[in-house]
């Protein structure tokens, strides 16, 4: 939209207006953070639930996402510490929000990817995690023929990467799996009281990472689960239903540029999902699974 006033005597020069987001996400933040987050703020002085995690937890797109259901099925607070675009580099570095996660009578961990944070091959945007910033030595000695100033996106980065069919591709993402445990012990470990993963994508840890999806916990498995889940109370797995997976952009409010980003996004059934099996495992003692138990909801 273009506004078309201007004061006499001076060059027309057209303003370009941001559009509004179609749904209200009364955004608020929590403490010093710099990154804002899902609203309404919740009251933090008193007794609630923490969900730290990535886009799914934020909902965008769907008027009522898990974290919302949640609260309305427990009956306590849950605030919401979903960041879009978010990996275990924003997590790990924000200390605001492992204060929230700390003062928490329980807290909910969703299992992001291993590819969107920093490592000793390459690095990330401390916000925008799957924003690519520059390669180290050791990527460029592995990959001599990658122009690395071209990439923006991990995701576009790490597929140049595979498709050289180069097997120095493997040290890549032994590195990833590595770095990822060692990053998300440090945040369990960080976070006071009671915890629960949440393992939420369209493939159980043991199937194989898909590329294609941008919302999978790529590169991580059941092995690397069972690695940290010991400092918590278990997992809590997730795998919509067919019909939830198969939502598309049913229930979901945007605008036309956003079109393309709604379709992958999480709809109303997959959050609705999310929230009664997290409301199970929090309200019944002994019904979230360890690591190597995780079932399927569908």
């Amino acid at each position: 939209m273009f506004d078309s006033r201007k004061s006499p005597g001076t060059e027309f020069v057209p303003l370009i207006e941001t559009p509004e987001p179609a749904l209200d996400y009364d955004l608020c933040r929590y403490g010093a953070s710099r990154v804002m987050f899902r609203g309404p703020k919740r009251a933090i002085d008193g007794a609630y639930v923490a969900v730290v995690g990535g886009s799914q937890t934020f909902g965008k797109f769907v008027e009522v996402p898990f974290v919302d259901a949640l609260e309305a099925q427990i009956g306590e607070p849950v605030v919401n510490l979903g960041v879009m675009q978010a990996g275990l580099t924003l997590i790990a570095e924000d200390p605001d929000i492992l204060r929230v996660a700390s003062g928490a009578r329980m807290t909910v961990v969703q299992v992001l990817g291993a590819q969107n944070m920093s490592n000793r091959f390459y690095s990330v945007h401390p916000r925008r995690n799957d924003r690519f910033v520059s390669a180290s030595t050791s990527l460029k000695r592995l990959f001599p023929m990658i122009d690395f100033t071209e990439f923006h996106f991990v995701g576009h980065l790490l597929s140049a990467l595979h498709d050289t069919g180069d097997p120095a591709f493997e040290a890549v993402v032994s590195e990833l799996k590595i770095a990822w445990v060692s990053r998300m012990q440090w945040v369990l470990d960080t976070i006071g009281g009671e915890k629960v993963l949440l393992w939420m994508a369209d493939r159980r840890p043991d199937g194989p990472s898909d590329q294609s999806n941008p919302l999978d916990p790529h590169f991580v498995d059941r092995d690397m689960l069972e690695d940290v889940s010991h400092s918590t109370a278990g997992l809590i797995e997730v795998v919509p239903g067919d019909l939830a997976r198969s939502e598309g952009l049913i229930g979901k409010t945007y605008l036309e540029h956003e079109r393309q980003a709604a379709c992958v996004m999480p709809g109303p059934l997959c959050h609705s999902e999310v929230a009664t099996r997290l409301a199970e495992g929090i309200r019944i003692p002994g019904h979230v699974k360890r690591a190597g138990q995780g079932r399927r909801v569908s």
